[in-house]
């Protein structure tokens, strides 16, 4: 088999790995909870101390691919991520998790911003077309099987084993990619970003720190506005300290083109729209619905098998059609699924959420394979390690942001009517009596099963009715706030890519440089 193949499996092995931990991770969320003792904003972190991560290095770690080369920094990162794993596995609290998660995310960090470039160095002509596409068919494949495996090793060894298992994956994929995978490189490349760095990460922190934190110390509270504005001000240092670099960690003259920008908003639309999502989607089966993690894994199987069906058939579209198509109508499936899943009452089974499943998993399997073309068509070859990791850093920023953005509303919603149902009732309000400060706390960490083990059959009926109702009502909020994202980046995508932005990749293909996927048709 030639190299180039070896370095596709390479590739989309370790990205199946990522992926897979993402999805399994989900999962077996309610029980990391139980066996830690973790509070919802422990539960957050543990998806976030990842993304934020992962976000915060993508950028650095494409220009570290750049100058020190593609496969050593994927070599490396594989490493970390592998060893990282095995700290996950061992954690014997929400804090260690949460730290072993946040190292996690530098060893994928150095796998995401290389993933692409390597492919993108490997294939030409058509055939990169059909490389994305099975790139894609593998990000399909992770989300569709992940849940149910997730669920499957939860339920069967514990949630310790959902990180155990990326040891041997790991090592499988350093060895394959260090005996068959080409090394590339950019010539012109110079060191590390530092002050970019610096200020990227400590504006993204302070954001999500705020966002998530902001109902417990308060909207006004000076805290809260001090990171608020500090995230602020430090966002406008990192453009700065770009547009003064000769080369920048972030090449902001990249954005002109509308191609390029549309599609960092995609990237950016569907991370806090659906993927942030799952996260209270996992909840919503788990906690309201009382399904275990196998049960729960098995739901999620009408979403991700139809996102695995889908994205190789994207790929081979990504060639004879206009992506920006691909894009638009993907989003806004995404966006009609979210508002589909708004049908679940207080009675509901985990069937409502069928429709806006098959919609919602139709459209991200249309998005992911011409989006990660469309990443690197406009950039010369040379640079495809920046491009790559700017589109993965709008994905993980995404997640990020959505999950403690949606994360706020939701735990306000929630706490806020279920004490309003709990004290429309004698029973309720006996609940609150009762359950003093324990009912508030009860409400944030979601363990409400606790706190009913202590009352009386009629106050114990009365609190999850209320709690039930209250879910769902926040739930529903959340699932239309994140289906007018994905409809708006779907708006932005139909503006913004555009055919003649991919004009300067098709010269230089034909020159004898590589150019992407997607380029002539879009």
């Amino acid at each position: 088999m030639a190299r180039k193949w070896w370095t596709l499996l390479a590739v989309s092995v370790a990205i199946f790995m990522l992926l897979l931990d993402i999805t399994v991770v989900n999962v077996a969320l309610p029980d990391i909870q139980r066996s830690l003792h973790s509070s919802f904003g422990d539960l957050q972190w543990v998806v976030n101390a990842y993304a934020l991560t992962l976000a915060a290095f993508l950028l650095t770690a494409g220009a570290l691919a750049d100058l020190f080369g593609r496969r050593r920094v994927f070599v490396i990162g594989l490493a970390i991520f592998t060893a990282s794993s095995a700290a996950c596995g061992l954690a014997g609290s929400p804090l260690a998790l949460n730290l072993a998660r946040a190292v996690q995310g530098t060893g994928g960090a150095m796998m995401f911003a290389t993933s692409l470039a390597l492919i993108a160095h490997a294939f030409h002509g058509r055939e990169r077309g059909t490389a994305f596409g099975v790139f894609g068919g593998t990000i399909g494949a992770a989300v569709a099987v992940g849940p149910v495996v997730g669920g499957l090793i939860t339920s069967g060894a514990g949630w310790e084993w959902i990180f155990f298992i990326n040891v041997p994956i790991g090592l499988a994929a350093v060895a394959l990619t260090l005996t068959q995978v080409s090394e590339s490189s950019d010539p012109a490349a110079r060191g590390v970003d530092w002050r970019g760095l610096v200020t990227f990460c400590g504006s993204l922190f302070l954001l999500v720190y705020a966002l998530m934190q902001g109902n417990e110390k308060g909207w006004g509270s000076t805290e809260i506005l001090a990171c608020l504005s500090s995230a602020a001000v430090l966002l406008v240092a990192f453009i700065l300290v770009e547009r003064a670099q000769p080369r920048p960690m972030l090449d902001l003259t990249l954005f002109r083109r509308p191609a390029f920008a549309g599609a960092s908003l995609v990237a950016l639309a569907v991370s806090s729209s659906m993927f942030a999502m799952f996260l209270y989607l996992t909840l919503y089966i788990q906690d309201v619905l009382g399904y275990g993690p196998l049960q729960a894994g098995l739901r999620f199987l009408p979403v991700t098998l139809v996102s695995f069906v889908v994205a190789p058939i994207s790929g081979r579209l990504s060639v004879r059609v206009p992506v920006r198509l691909l894009l638009g109508a993907g989003l806004i499936l995404v966006g009609a699924g979210l508002l589909a899943m708004t049908a679940v009452e207080p009675g509901s089974g985990w069937t409502t959420l069928i429709p806006g499943f098959l919609l919602a998993g139709a459209g991200v399997g249309l998005i992911n394979p011409p989006l990660a073309s469309t990443a690197i068509g406009v950039v010369h070859h040379s640079r495809s390690g920046m491009a790559s990791g700017i589109n993965n850093t709008f994905r993980q920023v995404g997640i990020a942001t959505g999950i403690a953005g949606l994360g706020a509303i939701f735990q306000h919603d929630v706490t806020r009517k279920t004490e309003a149902l709990l004290s429309a009732s004698p029973p309720g309000r006996a609940v609150m009596a009762a359950g003093h400060g324990r009912l508030a706390a009860a409400l944030v960490s979601g363990d409400v099963r606790s706190l009913g083990r202590t009352l009386s059959p009629a106050a114990r009926g009365a609190l999850t009715h209320a709690y039930r109702a209250g879910f769902t009502g926040a739930f529903t909020s959340i699932l239309t706030i994140a289906a007018c994202i994905a409809l708006t980046g779907s708006a932005l995508a139909f503006a913004l890519v555009r055919g003649r932005d991919f004009v300067v990749s098709e010269q230089a293909a034909t020159a004898g440089e590589p150019g992407p996927a997607g380029a002539v048709a879009a």
